[in-house]
């Protein structure tokens, strides 16, 4: 029988108005949830990097939770992205990165990325037309790193020489590497470094699936030997919650999936409403946004294929499309981060029971 694919939980630590808990209570509960998905035979949990977002996302320091994580799971992979490189400084990082992955016994995901907040950007003080260079430097020092021996960069954002970093991670050659990709030129971006794409929440299905196609033909072009721990995947994000009655997954999660991605568009209005350098593919999302403001109601981010919401079969079926299509690795919001605990946690033990495990892998 063929293998299910892998199937991933994704996390913004969300703390939204209408939920009764307290930060403490909401990692606590995230923790627990993650220590019973590693039970349930998920492949994966991911945790993003925020900063300045109260109630959106209280993950500003992910590897320090991804280190309780892998206290509390055994098997359950922890993505630790998307970590915006452009204000990190590369060899902390580097160390960050080892660290975690020996703490978990080598289950370390690595995804990087630019970020999208102009207040980040200037609060750290790195300048966001420096971006895209930013990042492909700041790799080109973790892939030294990964090769071994003491570490010498000279670069325009950089320069070292002969260090020695400590500690080395677990996985050889490295933990998989993968890159958040948005803008269509980003896919051409992530195959040209041979590098996975995160595709996140933030655009129909429609448009995503011509993203894919277009990764396919970059990757085509510019890799001739898959890269170990990448080979060209492609994981999506989507936002769901699944329950034995189809009415009463939709009454239950309405309200947390309108919230959470209304508080998704809200984060990524400053840069659609104005101009800057290396950012110009959301500004030229400006007027779609406007639209999508006026459709984030549960039917609407259904039919644009954004979320998941229904019994097991309907659940299925929608997750087994995606795969068809090209998704090679499910990223999973179950409840968007916006739903009790209790809910959540009995979405992930049906999702287990009845859905993963009639997930079949695309036909060649």
């Amino acid at each position: 029988m063929d293998t299910p694919p892998p199937v991933d939980l994704f996390y913004e630590l969300s703390l939204p108005p209408f939920l009764d808990r307290d930060e403490q209570t909401l990692f606590q509960e995230a923790l627990d949830e993650l220590a019973l998905a590693d039970e349930l035979g998920f492949h994966g949990a991911w945790l993003v990097e925020h900063h300045f977002m109260p109630a959106y996302a209280h993950s500003s320091a992910p590897t320090v939770f991804l280190g309780a994580a892998a206290s509390r799971t055994r098997r359950l992979r922890l993505g630790h992205a998307i970590v915006p490189l452009p204000y990190h400084h590369p060899i902390q990082v580097a160390e960050a990165l080892a660290t975690l992955d020996l703490v978990s016994g080598g289950r370390v995901d690595f995804g990087f990325g630019r970020g999208f907040s102009p207040l980040e950007y200037e609060t750290f003080g790195v300048p966001m037309g420096e971006s895209r260079t930013r990042t492909e430097e700041a790799l080109a020092v973790l892939r030294t790193f990964f090769a071994g021996g003491p570490l010498s960069f000279h670069g325009r954002h950089f320069r070292f020489h002969g260090l020695n970093v400590v500690p080395r991670p677990v996985q050889r050659p490295h933990p998989p590497l993968w890159m958040a990709a948005v803008s269509p030129e980003s896919f051409d971006i992530a195959a040209r470094l041979g590098v996975g794409a995160l595709v996140g929440p933030f655009k129909p299905w429609f448009m995503i699936r011509e993203d894919i196609a277009r990764y396919r033909r970059a990757w085509r072009e510019h890799q001739t030997d898959p890269v170990p721990g990448a080979n060209g995947a492609l994981a999506m994000t989507v936002g769901i919650y699944c329950h034995e009655d189809r009415r009463q997954a939709r009454r239950e999660a309405k309200r947390a999936m309108e919230w959470f991605y209304g508080n998704l568009l809200d984060q990524t209005a400053p840069i659609l409403h104005r101009l800057y350098d290396g950012y110009e593919y959301y500004r030229r999302m400006a007027p779609a946004h406007r639209i999508f403001r006026h459709a984030v109601h549960l039917r609407a981010l259904e039919a644009m294929g954004m979320v998941v919401v229904g019994d097991p079969e309907h659940c299925r079926a929608r997750l087994q499309a995606l795969i068809d299509d090209g998704v090679d690795r499910l990223l999973l919001a179950v409840g968007a981060g916006a739903m009790p605990s209790e809910r959540v946690r009995a979405s992930l033990e049906l999702l287990a029971a009845e859905v993963l495990p009639r997930l079949r892998p695309r036909a060649p």
